[in-house]
C-alpha cells in the first residue's frame, strides 16, 4: 500500500499471483483417492441425507449458527481503525496483526481441546470475543484498536478449528463432505445477516454500537450455553 500509494487495484493484481498458485497446485498435485466401490450420486440436501447427520451434528451447526449471528464480517476492524484516525496505508496492518493471533493461538487450543474437551476451550474463545468487542467499542486510540484485532484473532484461533473438529467428531464417516458443506453453508449466511446488521447500526449509532450489540448478543448466548454441553462433552471424551 505504501510503495504503491494504496492503489487497491494493484494489491488485487497482486493477490492474484498466489491464487493462481493455488489453482495450480490443485490441478497438478492433488489427486482424489481412488474409490473401490462408487456410491450412486444423491443430493446432499435431501432430507434424507441431512436426517443422516444425527442429533448431535445439528446441535453443533445450530450452536455455530447462533455464534454466527453475533460475530460479523473482519471487514468491520478495517472501518473501526479508519474511524479512530488510522491512515488508509496503515490499515491493513489491523488484518495482520489479527491473523498473527489466530495463527499464534490455534495449534495451542487444538492440543488443549484434545486434552480437556473441545467445549470449554470454545467457550472460552467466545469470552475473548466478548472482550474484543468491548475493547473495540468503547477504543478511541490506534493502539486499543490492534489490541481489540489481536482479541479477535486470538478469539478466531481458539474457535474455528474446534468448530470443524466438532463437525468432524459429529458427522458420519460418509457424510463428511456433505456434513462440512452444510455447515459453511448455513454458518455463511448467518454471518451474513449478522453483517448486514452490523452495517445498519454502524449507520444509526456509530461504531461503538455496533460492537457493543456484538459483545450482549455474544454474553447472552454464553450464559445460555446448553445444559446437553457438557454431558455431550463427557461422552465423546469417554
Amino acid at each position: 500500500m505504501a510503495l504503491i500509494a494504496s492503489n487497491f487495484t494493484a494489491v488485487f493484481w497482486i493477490a492474484v499471483v498466489p491464487a493462481f498458485l493455488s489453482v495450480v497446485l490443485i490441478v497438478f498435485f492433488v489427486h482424489e483417492p481412488d474409490r473401490s466401490t462408487p456410491k450412486p450420486a444423491r443430493s446432499p440436501l435431501a432430507p434424507a441425507e441431512l436426517q443422516r447427520l444425527g442429533l448431535a451434528y445439528w446441535v453443533v451447526v445450530a450452536l455455530a449458527t447462533v455464534f454466527a449471528l453475533a460475530r460479523f464480517s473482519e471487514a468491520f476492524l478495517l472501518l473501526r481503525a479508519q474511524s479512530v484516525g488510522m491512515p488508509l496505508v496503515l490499515a491493513p496492518t489491523v488484518m495482520l496483526v489479527m491473523n498473527v493471533a489466530y495463527a499464534a493461538a490455534a495449534w495451542p487450543a487444538g492440543m488443549l481441546s484434545d486434552r480437556r474437551g473441545r467445549y470449554g476451550v470454545l467457550t472460552t474463545g467466545f469470552l475473548v470475543l466478548v472482550l474484543a468487542d468491548l475493547v473495540l467499542a468503547s477504543g478511541s486510540s490506534i493502539l486499543t484498536v490492534v489490541f481489540g484485532a489481536a482479541l479477535w484473532g486470538l478469539h478466531m484461533g481458539m474457535t474455528q478449528g474446534l468448530l470443524a473438529s466438532l463437525i468432524a467428531d459429529t458427522a458420519p464417516a460418509d457424510r463428511c463432505g456433505t456434513a462440512f458443506g452444510t455447515f459453511y453453508l448455513v454458518t455463511g449466511i448467518a454471518t451474513l445477516l449478522a453483517s448486514i446488521i452490523a452495517g445498519v447500526l454502524w449507520d444509526f449509532v456509530g461504531p461503538t454500537g455496533t460492537f457493543f450489540c456484538g459483545s450482549c448478543l455474544l454474553g447472552d448466548r454464553i450464559a445460555r450455553r446448553p445444559s446437553g454441553a457438557a454431558h455431550d462433552e463427557k461422552s465423546s471424551n469417554a
